[in-house]
């Protein structure tokens, strides 16, 4: 079978890549090809592998191209973040948009050629729920929960959810929409999403940084590892569309939990003095887009399909230092400092 992933150079792409080919198959077919599509290009590791091929450039682009291949499925990651839809309205609706709809275009002109319908998996996000004076915001998100997006990018993501839903039901590919959870912790440096400093006040104390945290001890949130998060997309991707249970996205699982419990879990694995690298100076601009953010999530139709959250944050902060030490040691330096 032949495999796409757009957003297959970044750090979740990357991961599921790795994943796919180690295991060879999906959905009880062997994988023979697996095209890496991103604007930057994949890591050598992956595309050593002969059954690999690159292709960098804006996924809108190449989206053109994809229009007479045959894909058995694809998993769609490729997005512009939520700090870049935020400072650039434009490049939101290019990146997030006017791609998705190139995307299924492609795949839903395929079908009008005579070939089945494409499996396609989405990633969609946690930024779908949002308050709103008429539907305030509950303690805990829901598969069901209505979706308010306070943000473009959760706005975004909510469109193309819908816009997969319309083309599964006209028969144009078979897609399923799945809500990730902040992914924790990420690799390398900060990036543009306002969620980055998950991962910073994490990653930056390890490599021997300071980091500051740009809101409140008390924040909630739901966050994930990406071990997590590579296990629920393929997950989403082999479940029959009965167990699936319809066409609208479900929520993958996640620890709900504060950045004072991230900072204390911090602590017990790598000690006090890495805890203390880390400070608080408030920036209002973010403080602000995560104060719409859900302070929990719960994922039922996940459970179901066998997926559950880490035990606890200690056990994500442990997966990224064994990963660390396996592929950039470098990056723990402050543990002996």
């Amino acid at each position: 079978m032949k495999i796409l992933i757009t957003g297959g150079a970044g750090f979740v792409g990357a991961r599921l890549a790795q994943r796919l080919l180690a295991r060879g198959t999906l959905g009880g077919q062997r994988i023979t090809q697996l095209v890496i599509a991103d604007q930057a290009a994949a890591p050598a590791a992956l595309l050593a592998d002969a059954r690999v091929q690159g292709r960098v450039g804006a996924l809108l682009a190449q989206a053109e191209g994809l229009r007479d291949e045959a894909f058995d499925g694809v998993f769609h990651l490729a997005s512009a973040v939520s700090g870049e839809c935020e400072a650039d309205f434009e490049l939101g609706l290019r990146s997030n948009l006017d791609s998705t709809r190139a995307l299924l275009d492609a795949l839903r002109h395929r079908r009008e050629q005579g070939a089945p319908p494409a499996r396609l998996v989405f990633s969609s996000s946690v930024a779908v729920f949002g308050p709103d004076p008429a539907v305030p915001l509950p303690p805990v998100v829901a598969d069901d929960t209505l979706p308010t997006p306070q943000t473009s990018y959760g706005t975004h993501k909510l469109i193309c959810e819908q816009l997969i839903a319309d083309y599964t039901r006209k028969g144009y590919l078979d897609g399923r929409a799945a809500r990730l959870m902040t992914v924790t912790v990420r690799p390398g440096r900060p990036n543009g999403a306002a969620s980055s400093f998950f991962s910073g006040i994490i990653r930056e104390p390890l490599a021997g940084e300071a980091s500051l945290c740009p809101v409140d001890a008390t924040v909630s949130h739901p966050v994930t590892s990406v071990g997590n998060t590579v296990d629920g997309l393929i997950a989403v991707y082999e479940a029959s569309r009965e167990a699936f249970g319809g066409r609208t996205a479900l929520n993958l699982p996640a620890i709900n939990i504060t950045v004072q419990r991230m900072l204390d879990a911090l602590q017990a694995v790598a000690g006090p003095r890495v805890r203390e690298r880390v400070r608080f100076e408030r920036d209002e601009r973010i403080a602000g887009i995560v104060a719409n953010w859900p302070k929990g999530a719960s994922a039922a139709r996940a459970a179901k399909l066998g997926l559950k959250p880490e035990p606890n944050f200690e056990a994500i902060i442990e997966q990224y230092i064994a990963d660390c030490r396996a592929t950039n040691p470098a990056a723990l330096k402050g543990l002996d400092a």
